[in-house]
């Protein structure tokens, strides 16, 4: 009659003991599953000065807590289950082993060795089930409220930057691929001039901090800096839109079918640069003013950017190091500081404080192309990428984000608000959310209907249906 070896019994008991268990944590994780409601009942009969909404919230976020640390109490019991057997297994096979016992040191190694694994399992179960916790706090936090104010028509093609005017009045900029830059009235939506001086798709627009001129970037190899002059509109009274019901007017339609309305066509428009910057050999996608408004400095798809004098158009740096296409520089607002961004998924911080010296240091905080590096108006940077993910960094220590922004999309060229320390992140699929400098979701902007219809139209063109006009809004 065979007899079963010590090895093959110990394993089957192990198993057993797991099975047994299992079942009992089952029976556990049924009895607890009616747990948060009796505590809920407990509690409502309570007197408490909060809302009903919010205490329930409150239970249902307690109760996950309780659930998953009680998860990792019944895990780790398992696991030191599973090191004791794995101990009698080693200690079996010292006995075993070439006829001889090992030596102390060698079961010792082989055990830590396990348990380490072990340890390494429980610190990342802790650290998943923690995050849940955290995000499920974070998803409960006040968020802003967004609606669609007004809508800006007049291009033809895609809008890819805009910005505000830093000197009165105060005006809205926006730059296009239907190589025009065009500037508006905030108020009544109305154009009030548009430049026409680019060969190229304007793919960036940047104003100056003191007087009445505008930086432009161009696909057509240049940056041009000009000048403008305009008169907002005096406010108009509300109009009464009032209508009956057997006429129902679709205002989106009407704006929609006629994108080059009277107020577009009556703008007036400047054609002549006051200055051309053109030393890049290839696009150049960005421009912005350093501080003090005497120099700017230029980002290209030839891999630098270039620093250069307004007064004289003189080329005075030529900023090289990128191994791939820039995709966006900008400037500190009170220091002469420059960050350029790459599809070399770095981004480089450039330093001008010193007129005898520049320095530079490379960061690598991305595992894609980073498509934009913002100044925020404290001493942050905040760094976008196709990685999807948005990093807020620390000027002082650089080593390491302060904070990261995880998405569903890639992110396009960010924005940081200069006193509300809110970021806008433009995705890939056309949504827009909004962060705070901690990481934490604010909110989602609402998606026009002309955007509705832009999305109709593209799918129309892929099934072949041809002759329609493909509307951008900013």
């Amino acid at each position: 009659m065979p007899v079963e070896s010590g090895n093959s019994a110990a394993a089957r008991q192990a198993k057993q003991k797991r099975k047994s268990h299992s079942l009992s944590i089952r029976r556990t994780n049924s009895t607890e599953q009616d747990r948060p409601s009796g505590h809920r009942d407990m509690l409502e009969a309570q007197d408490s000065k909060l809302p009903l909404s919010l205490r329930s919230n409150l239970l249902d976020l307690f109760g996950q807590i309780e659930r998953e640390f009680e998860n990792l109490y019944i895990e780790n019991l398992e696991l030191r289950r599973e090191i004791e057997s794995l101990n009698e297994r080693l200690a079996g096979e010292g006995q075993t082993v070439d006829g001889g016992d090992l030596t102390k040191g060698a079961l010792k190694t082989k055990a830590s060795h396990s348990t380490s694994q072990l340890s390494q399992k429980l610190k990342t179960t802790y650290k998943a089930s923690t995050s849940k916790i955290v995000s499920s706090f974070k998803a409960t936090t006040s968020r802003a409220v967004c609606q669609l104010v007004k809508e800006y028509v007049g291009h033809r093609d895609g809008i890819w930057d805009l910005a505000l005017t830093r000197t009165q009045p105060t005006v809205l900029g926006t730059a296009s691929a239907d190589h025009c830059a065009m500037l508006w009235s905030i108020e009544t939506g109305k154009c009030l001039l548009k430049y026409a001086g680019h060969a190229g798709s304007v793919n960036s627009i940047k104003f100056h901090p003191t007087e009445q001129m505008a930086l432009t970037a161009s696909g057509d190899q240049t940056a041009h800096i000009w000048r403008y002059m305009v008169q907002l509109p005096l406010p108009q009274p509300p109009a009464d839109i009032s209508v009956s019901c057997d006429d129902d007017v679709d205002f989106s339609d009407k704006d929609e079918a006629d994108p080059e309305g009277d107020g577009v066509n009556e703008c007036p428009t400047v054609r002549v640069a006051t200055t051309t910057l053109k030393s890049h050999q290839g696009v150049v996608i960005a421009a912005d003013w350093l501080v003090g408004g005497r120099q700017v400095v230029t980002a290209s798809w030839d891999r630098a950017a270039n620093l250069y004098e307004v007064e004289t158009s003189e080329l005075v740096h030529t900023l090289t190091g990128h191994d791939q296409e820039l995709t966006h520089c900008c400037t500190h607002p009170t220091q002469r500081l420059v960050v350029t961004s790459s599809r070399d998924t770095t981004f480089r911080l450039w330093d001008f404080r010193d007129p005898s010296i520049h320095s530079v240091n490379v960061f690598q905080g991305h595992t894609d192309t980073v498509t934009s590096a913002v100044f925020t108006a404290g001493d942050n940077v905040v760094s976008g990428s196709d990685d999807r993910t948005v990093k807020v960094w620390d000027l002082k220590n650089m080593r390491s984000p302060i904070a990261t922004i995880r998405t569903d999309s890639a992110v396009n060229r960010i924005s940081v608000s200069a006193t509300q320390r809110i970021i806008a992140l433009p995705h890939d699929n056309r949504q827009v959310r909004l962060f705070d400098m901690t990481g934490v979701r604010l909110a989602r902007l609402p998606r026009s209907n002309r955007q509705k219809s832009t999305e109709r139209r593209e799918r129309m063109k892929r099934m072949g249906v041809r002759n329609i006009t493909n509307l951008h809004v900013p």
